[in-house]
């Protein structure tokens, strides 16, 4: 899985927990931190961790797995680092303040869509 595929499988993960306004950008021309910002919030501190579980789990079963992971105790703001990828999941009031997509203006927005199905769960 390129840096791409796997900001576009965080991204279909944080859906599936109707993260809200996902975002991808593309950093590649403007620093060398990682390739892809990952930006997605959610309405409460369970939400948060709730997407962030989704995001996490679902890699995890691509056999992908953070380098790091911060702030999911208190979930005001969540990073998830896969190295080229970095997914921040928020509070509202948190993805606000901090303004990245402003602050990271002059990056790309990627607008791809790629299919991702979950594994099937045996209900039995």
């Amino acid at each position: 899985m390129n840096a791409q595929q796997l900001a576009l499988a965080a991204k279909f993960a944080s859906d599936e927990k109707k993260g809200l306004d996902p975002l991808i950008l593309d950093i590649r021309k403007l620093t060398d931190i990682a390739d892809y910002f990952v930006l997605v919030h959610g309405t409460s501190d369970r939400h948060v961790r709730t997407i962030a579980d989704s995001i996490l789990d679902y890699l995890y079963q691509k056999k992908v797995k953070p380098l790091h992971v911060e702030g999911r105790s208190n979930a005001m703001w969540v990073l998830l680092d896969y190295g080229a990828v970095i997914v921040h999941i928020f509070h509202y009031e948190t993805r606000q303040f901090y303004s990245l997509e402003r602050l990271w203006g002059d990056a790309k927005v990627v607008k791809g869509k790629e299919q991702h199905e979950r594994k099937a769960k045996s209900a039995r």
